[in-house]
């Protein structure tokens, strides 16, 4: 229920404590932006969730229609489409209680924001998640090599 985009502290107590992350429009790319963060997220020990329903797996991981289908609770909601569906991704992340919803650089949706914050949801809002773990110098317990 906080907007982590004003607290630094708050921000890096999520990333640290947090272990899962759907990544919602995952490319099966290497290229694309939504996989160089996914492949990132996975290395530095996350479990990560691809969510694309045009596709059935990602880099042989089961990929997932939406959050609902995810097996487990999400942590973090990481979002890679456009702003004109964070509202109806935010619905969704409500629906699968998930705990923080965060939009990618250039995704912004006040209205949906403001939702996700009503509903309890932590929420980050036009910001690379590897870059602020870099920035905050976040590392994690299981961390890989």
């Amino acid at each position: 229920m906080l907007d982590l985009n004003q607290d630094d502290t708050a921000m890096a107590q999520v990333l640290a404590e947090s272990e899962a992350i759907a990544v919602y429009g995952h490319s099966n790319k290497p290229a694309r932006p939504s996989y160089m963060v996914a492949e990132f997220l996975r290395n530095r020990g996350y479990r990560v969730y691809p969510v694309n329903p045009l596709l059935r797996e990602v880099s042989g991981q089961p990929c997932y229609p939406n959050l609902q289908a995810v097996p487990e609770t999400i942590d973090i909601v990481n979002v890679f489409r456009g702003s004109q569906y964070l509202p109806e991704i935010v619905d969704e992340a409500i629906a699968a209680g998930a705990k923080t919803v965060w939009s990618q650089l250039g995704i912004t949706h006040p209205e949906a924001s403001q939702k996700a914050l009503d509903a309890g949801l932590n929420l980050v809002m036009n910001l690379c998640i590897k870059i602020e773990i870099e920035r905050l110098h976040i590392s994690r317990k299981y961390e890989s090599d």
